[in-house]
């Protein structure tokens, strides 16, 4: 299971979130002083977060068949990069990181490392 608290701690973080297979919001961190993020706004990212990753699943697949080339499957996560905050996820678990202050290969790094494939 994801540590959120450690999750948290990384920089830019304002949010760490947990979902299941419906985009259904399980767990969940919000940071102090995190304007706009609370569990209604972090349950609607984690429904486009699943829904975005079932698209991409479908098309790397497709193409994985169509062309013969490998690689693109299974899909790990997801990125959504806003004008103010980014969401990063791998597998079931994710991380909102405000754009001045992230560091997204230390937020992918530790996605993968408490992350469920």
């Amino acid at each position: 299971m994801a540590d959120l608290d450690a999750l948290l701690e990384l920089p830019g973080a304002r949010a760490a979130f947990t979902f299941n297979d419906r985009g259904e919001l399980r767990e969940h961190r919000i940071a102090e002083g995190a304007e706009g993020l609370d569990a209604t706004v972090l349950d609607l990212l984690c429904h486009m977060c699943v829904a975005n990753t079932a698209i991409a699943t479908m098309q790397a697949r497709g193409w994985e068949r169509m062309t013969g080339m490998g690689g693109f499957y299974p899909i790990e996560g997801f990125g959504f990069v806003g004008l103010e905050w980014s969401a990063l996820t791998h597998g079931h678990c994710g991380v909102v990181l405000a754009n001045g202050e992230a560091d997204y290969e230390a937020a992918y790094r530790a996605l993968a490392a408490h992350g469920e494939p």
